[in-house]
């Protein structure tokens, strides 16, 4: 059989006819088409999200990754990451409410919360609380002796405000934060408290993709104006799906615990969420801190978490204590 040379007299299945390899600079060109073409489309996305999309996924990633496995393979090493990262968003709060002109002593702040946290592991609720309350009275204390001792001295109002502060410190970051060591200190309670961290991430991204693709209606703009309502039903499909799922397969409970479980995290992490904007939004800032690219600071990840370990407490006792 022959076959036509064609016009150029070469025929078409000779090794003439076929495409030359590509050069490397070819293939540079080709990335750095590719990467600019990524580039644009996270400028776009960053620019409606508030988030840039590449860093904010690695990082939340990563810090759910290393939360999961610290359960996974031992819980003493959960203890251990639970300290550091209030230590670290008791520091950024402190630090953020100077903004404001609100002085939180901060080394006695974190020596305080970071001691919370083996306390509610090894002493219980009694250690906690007894924990909590003195370090309440120390934190005062610092701050009193402080407002003495500093030239000028604040303003009666300006040091009640400041003494507040340090209070809800303690509150919302250290205490809060060694609930979820606390429920990992009970036999058991780790599959509590990774179900409801993964509950957490779903309304992340459940909000986040939903929100981009479908959001239309903001739900806070005062507030956090990236925030929409087609989002939040997003984050409230991913919580209840994985709430069942997780239920059933990691809980040892009936599926519509799973409901309940995916709908009350769904609540606390948007509730905390929103509540952390609402201070930052009041202090005048847009992140906590710089700490993490992508997410601002430790405490702007730990938002939604927080509330949402007293919610996955209550849940433990309420139905398998």
């Amino acid at each position: 059989m022959s076959h036509d040379p064609g016009p150029s007299g070469v025929p078409p299945h000779s090794p003439e006819r076929r495409a030359k390899p590509l050069s490397r600079a070819d293939i540079q060109a080709q990335v750095r088409a590719r990467r600019e073409q990524f580039e644009e489309a996270n400028e776009k996305i960053t620019a409606r999200t508030g988030r840039n999309l590449l860093s904010a996924i690695a990082i939340g990633v990563v810090l759910a990754g290393v939360m999961i496995l610290s359960l996974v393979v031992i819980k003493e090493l959960f203890m251990v990451l639970a300290a550091v990262l209030v230590a670290f968003g008791t520091l950024e709060l402190a630090t953020a409410l100077r903004h404001a002109n609100i002085v939180v002593p901060r080394v006695p702040a974190m020596v305080v919360g970071v001691a919370m946290v083996p306390a509610a592991y090894y002493w219980g609720a009694e250690g906690q609380w007894l924990v909590f309350a003195a370090g309440v009275v120390v934190v005062a204390l610092w701050r009193l002796v402080d407002a003495l001792v500093r030239r000028p001295r604040p303003s009666g109002l300006a040091l009640l405000r400041d003494l507040g502060a340090g209070a809800f410190v303690q509150v919302y970051v250290s205490f809060l934060g060694s609930i979820a060591v606390l429920l990992v200190s009970h036999e058991g309670g780790q599959w509590w408290v990774m179900s409801f961290i993964v509950i957490v991430v779903l309304v992340d991204v459940g909000a986040y993709a939903t929100g981009l693709n479908l959001g239309r209606h903001p739900m806070a703009p005062t507030i956090s104006p990236k925030k929409t309502w087609e989002g939040l039903a997003g984050a409230v499909v991913a919580a209840l799906v994985g709430g069942v799922l997780l239920a059933v397969f990691l809980l040892g409970q009936p599926w519509w615990v799973g409901l309940v479980f995916g709908a009350v995290i769904a609540a606390t992490a948007t509730v905390g969420d929103l509540a952390e904007s609402l201070i930052k939004r009041d202090i005048g800032i847009k992140d906590m801190s710089s700490w993490l690219p992508g997410h601002g600071g430790f405490l702007d990840r730990l938002d939604s978490i927080l509330p949402s370990a007293a919610a996955a407490y209550v849940l433990w006792v309420v139905f398998a204590s």
